[in-house]
């Protein structure tokens, strides 16, 4: 694996260019890809808002925090931007296997001359605070405090990492990034829809310099999502009424009628197995209703039938009626 340690961009892009926003704004890109680089998307659809968001973190160093329902495509979006830029990235998911020597780094035994001896690993933050890499945290309000804590040190822009353990102290690279994408704005899990997420403590969460939202497209552009996905999916009108009862489900999920959503990633996955089973219901049901609680399931049949004026063919048992 090479180091990028030395690496730096080579020039400016215009992103009116690039991503066809109206804006003079220009960033900095690297000229070749590296290995940590995302692969770019070619059928992604840019939010402008969101866009300009992110890019703003990229071009001027600020902290930017991504938030938005589950499936909305927030991690997605700063990575198919750092991949127009050609910015090296890394990311990272704030479950609850993560600890803080994953995050510093910890001791770690290697064989060097036949012999084991003891050498301190690196962890993410060190690692990437050194290198031009756009470091996401991903799940951000799903992170322990006592690794909150440890982040909050590298959050200033020009903020300094010590290492006690090693009596080190790294300051950032000119071209390391920060970035962040949460389900909730640091509020917790007020309304029951994310078990697990934490409260974040107002000094760090006022840290973040940029704060935008990103919602689902709208029902144009999923479709053309959907239909650029799975290209042999060629009737039109189900690919809409497929997004429709999608949206129905994020209403639902929104007001607490359901406990899960269909994520475009979702109604992908069913439009996938429809070329499979050649049946709109069976797919559906693989895709999506089989993740419903029984007595969720008549008001997704509901929505079913107001999207494609058909019944569909489940058996309720245990539902409620």
């Amino acid at each position: 694996m090479s180091d990028i340690l030395d690496l730096e961009p080579t020039e400016m892009v215009s992103v009116k260019d690039v991503f066809g926003i109206d804006s003079n704004l220009k960033v900095p890109a690297f000229k070749e890809p590296s290995e940590f680089t995302p692969e770019v998307d070619d059928a992604y659809q840019f939010n402008k808002d969101v866009t300009l968001a992110i890019l703003a973190g990229f071009g001027f160093n600020r902290r930017v925090m991504v938030q938005g329902l589950h499936g909305t495509g927030k991690s997605t979006h700063i990575e198919q931007i750092a991949a127009k830029l050609n910015w090296p990235t890394m990311r990272l998911n704030l479950d609850g296997q993560i600890s803080r020597l994953d995050l510093v780094g910890k001791d770690t035994i290697v064989l060097k001359d036949n012999k084991q001896v003891t050498e301190f690993q690196e962890g993410v933050i060190p690692w990437s605070l050194q290198r031009p890499v756009a470091l996401i945290f991903d799940e951000y309000d799903a992170g322990r405090p006592d690794i909150m804590f440890v982040i909050q040190r590298i959050l200033e822009r020009d903020g300094s990492f010590t290492m006690l353990d090693q009596n080190k102290v790294i300051k950032p690279n000119k071209f390391f990034r920060m970035f962040a994408t949460s389900n909730t704005i640091g509020q917790g899990n007020l309304n029951g829809l994310y078990q697990g997420a934490q409260l974040l403590n107002h000094a760090q969460l006022d840290r973040w310099d940029i704060l935008t939202s990103l919602n689902y497209l709208p029902l144009e552009e999923e479709v053309k999502i959907i239909a650029s996905r799975v290209p042999e999916f060629e009737n039109v009108k189900l690919l809409n009424s497929m997004v429709t009862l999608a949206q129905l489900t994020r209403n639902g999920f929104a007001v607490g009628d359901l406990s899960t959503l269909m994520s475009p990633r979702t109604v992908i996955s069913w439009a996938e197995n429809y070329q499979i089973f050649n049946s709109m219901q069976t797919a559906f049901q693989y895709s999506f209703l089989n993740k419903c609680s029984d007595d969720e399931k008549p008001l997704v049949a509901e929505y079913y039938q107001r999207c494609f004026d058909d019944e569909l063919e489940v058996s309720f048992a245990n539902a409620a009626t």
